[in-house]
């Protein structure tokens, strides 16, 4: 242990994070070589390996300093069109000034609640939820991630059924925290952790609502009580995967029919990504929860909610409302962040432009698909959810750093090695939209000459 230098260093720190103008070349490099140090020694060494503004880079990596919109500047004022979106995180772009207004004022006023005393944004965002989500959802619980969302879900639906068995999908992700992992579709996250949830776990083929209904019927014929069926409207980090029409609305019936709840994780298609304000509204389906995180927080705080009805709710209020609780979940910066974001969200209708603008991107990457068959295998997804599938990996990962160097910023998916996401701030200007498919096209060109 050293204090004074632990001391010393978070005040040259502290310095650095009041700096608003751009560093000297001397001082940004100095901030490079003390970001991959740090990273590499004490953070995780594993992620420079994987990460394009360190592979690709050269000597002087791409360290962010500052994002407006859908514009990334790294520490020496290089600016990155971000297809990316922080992940479905900033689908209101970086640094939304609305959303900083309102989280700038709570800070100056209340932070962080008493958890005694009322905290009147959580009550706020908790009606927002019931007037935003489908059908009679009402009441709401907050946290900070997906996965604990996903947590919070299991629990509520485990408490309101008796019952303990989950139908997932293959490939299918939820968070990776024990219980959400439980419900992994791929096994290179699931098998180093050995034993996972208690309870049976099905997985079954996304988009598949033959295989949903016969695993409900097996499990009422042997006697296994299945209390909730999770699907992602979209599935995300399979590469944008959009599901046949007749999915949701078969497997809405089927729940009801067996006394299974349905929950919608729409962590990431959720608050407009896919073209409407919730993923299950392309199908006009009701699930019975809904488990929403990422763009909640404006891309300003992190936040998640899980909704849902005031019946299933009920074991969360009585005889115990401390049954699942957490201290810092829905704390008012998160609240007020969250509360801009929707407001931002409804009176720009984004999910008008995600629609139109993804309708557009997905035409366009069509084109390339055609044009160079040896790269692509197909374009998949709605609104500004899209996965540029490849032949393998490696091509993906060559067109992703060909246009890391072009200054465009994408990324792969989590469950599925051979597909890039295009998944930009929903406040992305038609020029961007253009620059990045000329880069595109010459990355996708570059990549072609050396297969």
């Amino acid at each position: 242990m050293n204090y004074d230098n632990a001391l010393s260093y978070s005040n040259q720190w502290l310095d650095i994070i009041k700096q608003q103008t751009f560093p000297e070349e001397t001082q940004a490099k100095w901030i490079i070589d003390e970001s991959k140090n740090n990273f590499a020694e004490h953070f995780n060494r594993g992620w420079l390996d994987y990460r394009k503004s360190v592979t690709e880079a050269g000597d002087w990596a791409s360290v962010e300093w500052s994002g407006k919109g859908s514009t990334i500047t790294d520490v020496m004022g290089r600016k990155y069109i971000d297809w990316l979106g922080g992940f479905g995180m900033l689908d209101l772009g970086w640094c939304h000034p609305d959303v900083v207004e309102a989280v700038v004022a709570q800070a100056r006023r209340s932070p962080m609640p008493s958890q005694e005393l009322i905290d009147p944004l959580r009550g706020v965002l908790a009606k927002l939820m019931a007037e935003i989500t489908p059908g009679d959802l009402k009441y709401s619980w907050f946290a900070a991630s997906g996965t604990e969302a996903t947590e919070a879900a299991m629990k509520i639906a485990k408490l309101y059924t008796g019952k303990t068995a989950f139908i997932v999908s293959v490939k299918g992700f939820h968070g990776k925290t024990m219980g959400s992992l439980s419900l992994m579709g791929k096994g290179d996250f699931r098998a180093p952790m050995g034993t996972l949830y208690g309870g049976q776990v099905y997985h079954v083929p996304f988009g598949d609502a033959g295989a949903v209904e016969q695993q409900l019927e097996i499990c009422e014929k042997v006697g296994i009580g299945v209390a909730a069926v999770i699907f992602e409207p979209i599935q995300g980090e399979a590469g944008a995967i959009v599901p046949p029409d007749d999915f949701w609305p078969r497997i809405r019936v089927a729940t009801k029919k067996y006394g299974a709840l349905l929950i919608a994780d729409e962590v990431q298609t959720g608050l407009a990504r896919t073209g409407k304000l919730w993923g299950v509204d392309h199908w006009d389906v009701i699930p019975d929860i809904i488990t929403i995180a990422k763009s909640l927080g404006g891309g300003v705080m992190p936040i998640s909610a899980v909704t849902t009805t005031e019946e299933i709710f009920q074991p969360m209020m009585y005889p115990n409302p401390f049954m699942h609780t957490t201290t810092s979940g829905g704390g008012a910066l998160a609240c007020a962040a969250a509360i801009a974001a929707i407001n931002v969200t409804l009176r720009d209708k984004l999910w008008e432009g995600a629609a139109t603008k993804g309708s557009y991107l997905t035409e366009k990457i069509s084109e390339l698909v055609e044009e160079f068959p040896q790269i692509y295998t197909k374009v998949t997804g709605k609104g500004l959810l899209i996965g540029q599938h490849f032949h393998t990996p490696e091509i993906g990962y060559k067109v992703a750093s060909e246009l890391f160097k072009r200054n465009v910023v994408v990324a792969g998916t989590l469950t599925s090695a051979q597909t890039i996401r295009v998944e930009p701030p929903l406040i992305i200007t038609q020029q961007e939209i253009d620059e990045g498919l000329n880069r595109l096209a010459d990355a996708v060109g570059a990549v072609a000459k050396t297969i």
